[in-house]
């Protein structure tokens, strides 16, 4: 059971399809938007033909309309582990949403309970306010839940604000209940490295490359579908830019350059979140180098690693 980490558009797709190709292996997606049907420009999912070379799980699994959450995520993670066993294969889990590879390795950390007035009164504020004001409140109060959270994810940040005022204490604080436990399977982890600059362009070419796609025709799309987009798909980053410059809030270049820096800034988070994780095969990836030799490079950590 392999499982490949890393910031967005780091290669971890590309890794993961090699190493599935070369061990006989499955992969399981571990993105909260690769779920969402008919959101693949955006989210940058893996390619029709290569999810017909190797079968790909928990990608298009629910409709845009639909709310998504990690114990949706953890249940259909453990459903296709288990086919995949099945069938005798091995296991390649690849993402980069840290809440869910957090909760793939070590499960659940045990939050507080709800309370529905509080979260209604948040929920009105954020649509009197919008999700930034709210995202800067959260900053004063948890910093580091804040930088991990998306300044347009209005549900986690909703819900962290939520924990908050339920109990005075930030929900960072119980996130640490993961540092003291054990990983629920035996996954080798392998994790994927680039310098800030090197990861800075990467992004900067998958945006351009994701608006010459059609992009924008593929949010179109979505906002003429019957039923409306759901907080959660509205929100995630390319998507939430294009609709703001269909609404005529800013150009299309505007747009654009908002997404760069929103992707940085979730890239941002995801290091943060990273540095957190123990038992990390860390590999530091060059510029330029080449696929192949990063696969290479991540057999050579299975190899050692099955020799123990």
């Amino acid at each position: 059971m392999i499982l490949i980490l890393g910031v967005t558009a780091s290669g971890k797709g590309r890794l993961g399809f090699d190493l599935a190709q070369s061990i006989d292996a499955e992969i399981i997606s571990i993105d909260s938007m690769k779920v969402y049907r008919r959101m693949d420009i955006g989210t940058a999912k893996p390619s029709r033909q290569a999810r017909e070379r190797i079968r790909h799980h928990l990608v298009d699994v629910v409709e845009p309309s639909d709310s998504f959450s990690v114990g949706a995520f953890l249940d259909a993670a453990s459903d296709a582990i288990g086919r995949i066993q099945g069938r005798k294969k091995n296991i390649i889990a690849v993402g980069g949403t840290a809440l869910y590879v957090k909760s793939l390795l070590y499960g659940l950390f045990e939050g507080p309970g709800n309370d529905e007035k509080i979260r209604d009164d948040l929920r009105a504020r954020l649509e009197a306010e919008g999700p930034a004001k709210l995202h800067r409140e959260l900053m004063a109060i948890d910093p580091v839940a804040a930088e991990r959270i998306n300044p347009n994810d209005a549900r986690r940040i909703v819900r962290a604000l939520e924990v908050y005022e339920l109990t005075g204490k930030p929900i960072s604080s119980f996130q640490k209940q993961w540092e003291h436990r054990r990983m629920k399977h035996d996954w080798t982890v392998i994790g994927l490295r680039r310098e800030k600059a090197d990861a800075s362009g990467r992004i900067n070419r998958r945006v351009k490359k994701m608006i010459d796609a059609g992009l924008v025709e593929e949010v179109k799309s979505l906002l003429r579908e019957e039923k409306p987009l759901s907080q959660q798909a509205r929100c995630a980053i390319g998507y939430a830019e294009i609709i703001d410059h269909l609404s005529g809030q800013i150009t299309l270049q505007e747009a654009a350059e908002l997404i760069k820096v929103h992707t940085r800034r979730l890239a941002k988070g995801q290091r943060t979140w990273f540095k957190t994780f123990r038992e990390v095969n860390w590999l530091d990836i060059e510029a330029d180098e080449p696929s192949e030799r990063i696969s290479k490079r991540a057999l050579k950590i299975l190899e050692r690693r099955a020799m123990r």
